[in-house]
């Protein structure tokens, strides 16, 4: 199989509004594909699209190896982002229920493996409805790979956990994609992206803008960032010549520098005006990335609601 996803000129419309527009997306096997976009860009239909739940009004859309079939294929699992759980089952008991919806009735050592990986085990025979958010998440991650899918669709998958909560699920993707699972990763957190993804798209009102490897992405946008940290706490730098924008993370300040501008004239007025601690001229990260193409949209859009 050349690859696991495939779309061709896809167009899906509601009523007047075109959520996707002649969309070609080719996602290769075992391969963490991350899937970036803001509000309202088409994300989210793009996936229905792939899940089968929508069906396109123009183009093609094959997913491993087929251009047609149900939303409920056994060869896919899909953790939404909208988590849904059935409170009132036991754990296992739904673990297994899962798993049968996707034709995989012996899937008790399976189901009692990831339980003791996720060290909840002992709540194997106690109700949904008994477990804490990062715990009731763990379980929908389990329903979604209970049955080994080919394919997993993950959306946001870590929102709402705390750090120890992510680094297990992180390793329980990773672990997927070396089995030869491949895994579509949507995230609105750039950094994570950056860290975990083999390939990154992003789609922005409909449309593909961004696809390829992060450093392949990254040297599109050249080296036009300057990333410093000063005594200053990022006082005294928006005014600096050469600089076109600043944006501040508190602790460190990325420069976006002009390209006629010369990084090492920018470090002599730094050095004139603060202590400087680092100093160093890099690619432009994901997130500056993702800002540079939707940040001008949503913020006319803020304005226009205010007007």
């Amino acid at each position: 199989m050349e690859a696991t996803i495939r779309l061709q000129e896809v167009t899906k419309r509601f009523r007047k509004v075109t959520a996707v527009e002649r969309l070609d997306l080719t996602i290769p096997p075992e391969t963490i594909f991350g899937f970036i976009g803001p509000n309202g860009s088409g994300k989210t239909t793009t996936l229905r699209l792939i899940l089968r739940i929508f069906y396109p009004d123009a183009g093609r859309v094959e997913v491993l190896g087929r251009d047609h079939g149900a939303a409920a294929d056994d060869r896919i699992g899909y953790l939404p982002e909208e988590r849904g759980l059935y409170r009132k089952m036991q754990i296992r008991e739904l673990l297994l229920f899962h798993a049968a919806l996707k034709s995989n009735r012996q899937a008790g050592p399976e189901a009692d493996r990831w339980l003791q990986r996720f060290e909840l085990s002992h709540y194997a025979n106690k109700k949904v409805e008994t477990l804490s958010k990062g715990m009731s998440q763990k379980i929908q991650f389990i329903a979604a790979v209970i049955a080994r899918p080919q394919l997993l669709i993950l959306d946001e998958p870590f929102s709402g956990l705390d750090p120890v909560n992510m680094e297990v699920l992180r390793d329980a993707i990773l672990e997927q994609r070396r089995q030869g699972t491949t895994i579509i990763f949507s995230t609105h957190d750039m950094d994570v992206a950056e860290r975990m993804c083999d390939r990154i798209g992003m789609i922005f009102r409909g449309q593909k803008v961004l696809d390829g490897t992060l450093e392949s992405i990254q040297q599109q946008y050249g080296q036009d960032t300057i990333r410093i940290r000063t005594d200053a706490n990022g006082l005294l730098i928006n005014n600096l010549p050469g600089v076109d924008k600043v944006n501040d993370y508190g602790q460190y300040q990325e420069l976006r520098i002009r390209p006629d501008s010369d990084p090492q004239q920018i470090l002599q007025q730094l050095i004139s005006h603060t202590r400087v601690h680092h100093f160093e001229i890099a690619r432009p990260s994901l997130h500056d990335i993702f800002i540079r193409i939707a940040g001008p949209a949503v913020q006319h859009s803020t304005e226009a609601q205010h007007v």
